[in-house]
């Protein structure tokens, strides 16, 4: 027994030692067995509490995860239980919105067992700081069930012994993230994370009343207008490092204003500045206001200028996207059709936020700056008459 409890022992000896000699009291009789029921809830309560001694339901739990511990003496001790051990892999995957993804996960014993166990698999979503989960698809045998958005989009694979990859169809914006996989055998209980990236494009947005009109909640639902969802930090660096410019603060999804420099110059932070992301840090999500920065991906349909007789104002450019079979574009949907399809014109038209632009795939002379983008018009008056883009459903 632990040094710390030979006291409390030997204090409940000599109790039931005294107890013993109590003849008169009727407890003499019973002397060894209250002896003995007092030494035990002793010993019961040192194993209850002291951190040396594991658990063993048939496979080592929490601290000996990893099948060895330390006796105290700095020699580590290695135990013949079996270790479960669940297999993601360590590089993010990708995937683009209207398709399907498959996170692999796959686990083993340690050592291999020759019988089969029954186990519970659980995918979860991790939020972005990791502290929380929301519940993706839970199974047992062959019986799941899915939650939320993600009912009838998800199914595990089991191709292979011990595989319990799944599946997401129909990719969404929102689906990007982290995933955990996690595999439950009686009290064993290890995980692994899956990374989903979507391939996608960052545009910053600005809104009809111009720069800096937007609060946090205000720019999150301008994304969402045109087909798009706030970016995230990773999701800007990366449009950073494929060469996105953009001299204006923006909010990202995690409440931060930051923006894009490649080209270092006085009004954006100025010329001895080196190129980043500048971040202006967290800001209030009510009081402040910036531009915001999109985020879009490919489309499950397509994006064309409406070849017209006459150039339309912005009502009779609604009016013949849906005289087309189609819908007037979105900003996000013209960014993602330029990005993914290379759609390239040099017309300008009417878009679904009353904006004027047009795609450039490939820069030419009388057609804007040397560098591919969308050019953008800002929002004329209404009654002006331009072309349309179009947007229809594949």
């Amino acid at each position: 027994v632990h040094r710390k409890y030979k006291g409390l022992v030997r204090d409940i000896q000599k109790q039931g030692r005294l107890l013993c000699n109590l003849q008169e009291s009727g407890f003499g009789e019973h002397c060894e067995w209250l002896t003995m029921l007092a030494e035990l809830a002793v010993i019961l309560l040192v194993t209850s509490v002291c951190k040396g001694l594991p658990f063993y339901n048939g496979f080592y739990y929490e601290h000996i995860l990893n099948n060895k511990t330390n006796n105290g003496n700095g020699e580590v001790i290695h135990f013949n239980g079996v270790r479960l051990v669940v297999n993601t892999p360590d590089d993010p995957l990708f995937g683009y919105r209207g398709g399907n993804a498959t996170l692999p996960c796959t686990f083993h014993y340690e050592p291999k067992l020759n019988s089969t166990r029954k186990y519970r698999v659980k995918w979860s979503k991790l939020h972005k700081d990791n502290t929380k989960e929301r519940d993706v698809l839970v199974a047992i045998g062959l019986r799941h069930r899915s939650f939320g958005e993600y009912k009838g989009r998800v199914h595990l694979i089991q191709k292979m012994p011990n595989e319990v990859s799944l599946v997401i169809t129909d990719l969404r914006l929102e689906d990007y993230g982290n995933y955990k996989c996690e595999v439950i055998d009686g009290l064993e209980d290890e995980s692994g994370i899956v990374e989903l990236e979507l391939r996608g494009v960052v545009f910053p947005y600005q809104p009809h009343g111009g720069r800096y009109q937007l609060n946090f909640h205000d720019a999150k639902k301008a994304c969402e207008d045109q087909d798009a969802m706030m970016a995230s930090f990773e999701q800007l660096f990366k449009a950073w490092e494929e060469g996105l410019d953009w001299c204006n603060a923006g909010w990202l999804m995690d409440g931060t204003v930051q923006y894009p420099i490649t080209l270092p110059r006085e009004p954006c932070g100025g010329k001895e500045m080196p190129p980043g992301v500048r971040s202006y840090g967290e800001r209030h999500k009510h009081l402040h206001r910036y531009d915001a920065f999109c985020f879009s991906s490919a489309l499950k349909g397509k994006v064309y200028y409406l070849e017209h007789p006459e150039k339309l104002t912005f009502a009779e450019a609604k009016a013949a996207c849906q005289d087309d079979g189609a819908q007037i574009a979105k900003v996000g949907q013209l960014f993602a059709a330029w990005k993914f399809i290379d759609l390239d014109r040099c017309d300008a038209g009417w878009l679904d936020d009353g904006s004027l632009r047009y795609p450039i795939a490939f820069p030419r002379p009388n057609c804007g700056p040397p560098e591919p983008g969308v050019r953008n018009f800002g929002f004329p008056t209404r009654h002006m008459k331009f072309g349309v883009y179009c947007y229809k459903m594949s």
